[in-house]
């Protein structure tokens, strides 16, 4: 029997069959650069956005590609204010978020640790406008702390927050953090990560890739996944996890799974794990502003520490 055109549409709608959901991971609109000399850097000028990679296209945009009149290789920074930078209004190949603290001075040989911070799926957006930004600053995170000062670590840090299209890519973020080590006092043995839900991915995803390469020293993904349970990479890398018991967007066996991998594979430092009994998806608010310490499930690692310290105390050889 033949379906009807107009009734198999419906079905699809319903089913979301190209989704731009982060947690539809099978079809994703990404953000696509046309590479014309094939050297896989794409031109920020010449995009394509689909769920499937097209012909002649690439996802990492080339910093050279981008016209040299509107470049500032080193935007002037504000210290101790966070600050928007759009894309292709730096040599990024994102747009960002930058907060530098008020001991930050490029004038001096002084370097600081440095904190990346991955939104989420509601975070997604081009990086063109300010406007967008609203959806990475926002609540009970890293930027958003920042931007309502209640942003209290216990060491001066700079943090960073790009704005991606899509799922996150780790050659992008690798060439990205690249870019902040070149322009900024970074002390690259202290670069961190943390993201959220679709950041969480993201953070997984990174280390995944680049294993001992990667610039981070420690990285906490909250209520995340990945696709690849795959702990070696890991080895070299302090993770601590966390999630809630309830997530009905983003399983907690998400994180339970890659944590078991990371330990799996004998990691110089164990990977921890810590899940919050009865809490929703929006478990990073527990993290990010410290509300859930001591509440942890006791099957699990105890959030007796903040995410902060807990991170400081590593350095990358």
């Amino acid at each position: 029997m033949k379906i009807p055109i107009v009734l198999l549409s419906v079905v699809c709608i319903l089913l979301n069959c190209c989704s731009s959901n982060d947690d539809q991971p099978n079809c994703v609109q990404k953000l696509w650069f046309r590479d014309v000399d094939g050297d896989g850097f794409g031109d920020p000028a010449n995009t394509q956005v689909s769920c499937e990679q097209p012909e002649g296209f690439v996802g990492v945009m080339a910093a050279k590609d981008v016209p040299t009149d509107t470049i500032n290789q080193n935007p002037e920074i504000t210290s101790g204010v966070q600050e928007i930078f759009l894309i292709q209004e730096t040599s990024a190949n994102y747009g960002f978020v930058l907060y530098t603290p008020s001991e930050y001075t490029k004038d001096t040989s002084e370097t600081f640790p440095l904190l990346i911070y991955l939104h989420g799926g509601g975070g997604r957006g081009l990086g063109n406008s300010k406007s967008s930004f609203d959806r990475v600053i926002f609540d009970i995170t890293p930027p958003g702390l920042i931007a309502n000062n209640k942003w209290a670590p216990p060491a001066p840090m700079v943090v960073a927050s790009p704005q991606s299209p899509s799922l996150w890519d780790p050659d992008a973020l690798h060439q990205f953090i690249g870019y902040l080590i070149e322009t900024m006092n970074i002390d690259t043995s202290r670069i961190y990560m943390t993201g959220l839900s679709m950041g969480a991915r993201g953070t997984f995803d990174y280390i995944t890739a680049y294993g001992d390469r990667a610039y981070t020293a420690a990285a906490v993904p909250i209520a995340g996944w990945s696709l690849t349970n795959n702990g070696v990479p890991f080895k070299n890398i302090p993770l601590w996890a966390f999630h809630g018991s309830a997530d009905n967007i983003i399983n907690v066996s998400g994180s339970i799974n890659m944590v078991n991998a990371i330990n799996s594979s004998n990691p110089a430092t164990k990977a921890k794990l810590t899940i919050f009994p009865g809490v929703n998806h929006a478990s990073w608010v527990k993290v990010y502003n410290n509300s859930g310490t001591g509440t942890g499930d006791p099957n699990y690692d105890p959030y007796n520490t903040n995410i902060y310290d807990w991170m400081l105390q590593f350095k990358k050889e």
